[in-house]
């Protein structure tokens, strides 16, 4: 849990971002809880505890705050920034136009894929800057050839494949516009997708942003298992709320399936050398480079997922393989779990199944509750409490020293944040357990009783609420059994992939928790 107090300025950006242009609107998230008549804020992923002062509060008495001043263009960068509210991109002034971009678009053979997608581009963002497809070493380049001069495209060809990391930087090497937009040819874009994300850039500090990826599927197919979950609960696709784009966060990366990145942020690119996972590494680059990145889920772009449950498992399982180079080439993102050390002492004594045990874990909340209250009486201190509750001290925005903002109720405030940081820790270790570590739960649960019973509760328990998470208002007990069925089959192909990348790499790094309650900067 990350508190913070805000005055006229921004506390938590740095380098200090470019200001954001008069007549740019944030609105709060509608998930972020406002108490104490709107004084105290809390909301963001991870969750923060944001303190207004009167004359921040003065300017967010309507559903929305417009820049109109240097004041509130830092107060909206905050806001946003902690994910508390999000840019309206319908309303961004100064926003590139689809003439100020090229979309980038790696192929190896798959005319017919390639004519779905560009006829959509074609349709979907008419006036666009120029498209580039990148022919990685196809079988018949003479057919890609084809499908592009239909639709007024341009080929650069590689003849050899060399990777779809390498054909997106050769596509971007080989256009002239500010901005490019990379989609895989097993995508099509939706009407309205890239003039809503081109909104976003109208922010210059954001480096790249991303749609939502939807399930596609072809009119006459049917809908199995396999694609009724990933229609759900698809690794591309990060939801229906907007969010910024940070490790360790709701939304820790974007996928490159369909990115549009700044090219003045873009820099050297997509690591050539990782087949995997190299999403995720640019856009950690982007955010470490100071560029924020912005997930936006009204531009949607449908995504042909693998169909058979073979084809379906080896892609999770290689999804698995990118988090041991993830882990060497940025420590401390990649954990399996993040936890602050009063709630893994919690998680840890309820683990131990006994009564005296549990007594101890609630002892541990209610020392962590008070704690936390005692943060909250004092906010003249600048201190920032980073994870489930523990804290560390930080440096004000200014030399001044800052006035006190008071929050009514900090004991009430208090007992509803420490068990949250203890419920969303339960959830943290029931999903590493049943995902991350389960080659290791398995050999515990032959050997041990208790560990057995923790492994088959969390695989029960945690598939169950996925379920409710995620299901159809219709869904019965069967849909149940079939979703809870998928999901482990997911996580045991994910973590499968996981160990033999950490293997292969000689790294224990993606399956090591960090349990210091620090962001992983701290």
């Amino acid at each position: 849990m990350v508190v913070a107090d805000l005055h006229s300025g921004a506390a938590m950006t740095s380098p200090r971002p470019p200001r954001l242009p008069d007549g740019w609107t944030v609105r709060p998230d509608p998930r972020t809880w406002r108490v104490d008549g709107g004084a105290t804020w809390i909301g963001g992923s991870p969750p923060r505890v944001l303190r207004l002062s009167a004359a921040a509060r003065s300017r967010l008495d309507g559903p929305e705050l417009v820049v109109t001043d240097a004041t509130t263009a830092a107060l909206a960068r905050l806001l946003a920034d902690a994910g508390v509210a999000h840019p309206d991109p319908a309303r961004a002034p100064r926003a590139p136009g689809p003439g100020e971009v090229t979309v980038v678009v790696p192929v190896r053979d798959r005319p017919a894929e390639l004519e779905r997608l560009l006829t959509a581009v074609v349709a979907t963002a008419p006036g666009l800057g120029g498209i580039v497809v990148v022919d990685d070493g196809s079988g018949d380049p003479a057919a890609t050839g084809a499908v592009v001069a239909r639709h007024g495209g341009r080929v650069v060809r590689h003849r050899s494949s060399r990777g779809p990391s390498a054909a997106r930087n050769t596509g971007a090497r080989a256009s002239t516009t500010p901005v490019v937009a990379f989609l895989d040819s097993d995508v099509v874009p939706e009407p309205g997708w890239l003039t809503t994300l081109l909104g976003h850039l109208g922010d210059p500090a954001v480096g790249a942003v991303a749609p939502r990826i939807t399930a596609w599927a072809a009119p006459d197919a049917g809908e199995d298992a396999v694609s009724r979950y990933e229609r759900r609960r698809s690794s591309l696709d990060l939801g229906a709320r907007p969010a910024p784009v940070t490790a360790r966060s709701r939304v820790a990366y974007v996928p490159s399936a369909a990115l549009v990145v700044r090219r003045s942020a873009f820099g050297e690119g997509f690591r050539e050398d990782m087949p995997v996972a190299e999403d995720v590494d640019l856009v950690w680059r982007l955010a470490a480079a100071g560029w924020r990145l912005r997930y936006e889920p009204a531009a949607r772009v449908a995504h042909e997922h693998r169909a058979g449950v073979r084809a379906w498992l080896e892609r999770k399982a290689f999804y698995g393989t990118g988090a041991a180079p993830l882990a060497r080439q940025h420590p401390r993102r990649v954990p399996p779990v993040a936890l602050a050390p009063w709630t893994a002492a919690a998680m840890t004594l309820l683990g131990v199944q006994r009564r005296w045990s549990v007594a101890a874990a609630g002892a541990v909340t209610v020392l962590a509750t008070a704690r936390l209250a005692r943060g909250l009486r004092k906010p003249d201190e600048p201190w920032v409490s980073v994870g489930d509750g523990s804290r560390r001290r930080g440096s004000p925005a200014t030399g001044r020293r800052r006035r006190r903002f008071a929050v009514t109720g900090p004991v009430p405030l208090a007992l509803v944040l420490a068990p949250w940081g203890l419920g969303g820790a339960a959830w943290q270790a029931a999903g590493a357990l049943t995902r991350h570590w389960w080659p290791a739960a398995v050999v515990g649960a032959i050997v041990s009783r208790r560990v057995r019973r923790a492994l088959v509760l969390a695989a029960v328990v945690e598939g169950l609420a996925d379920w409710l998470r995620f299901r159809d208002p219709s869904a019965g007990p069967l849909d149940a059994l079939a979703h809870v069925a998928a999901h482990r089959a997911d996580d045991l192909a994910y973590g499968a992939g996981l160990w033999w990348g950490a293997w292969r790499h000689r790294t224990a790094a993606p399956l090591w928790p960090d349990l210091s309650g620090k962001g992983p900067d701290g």
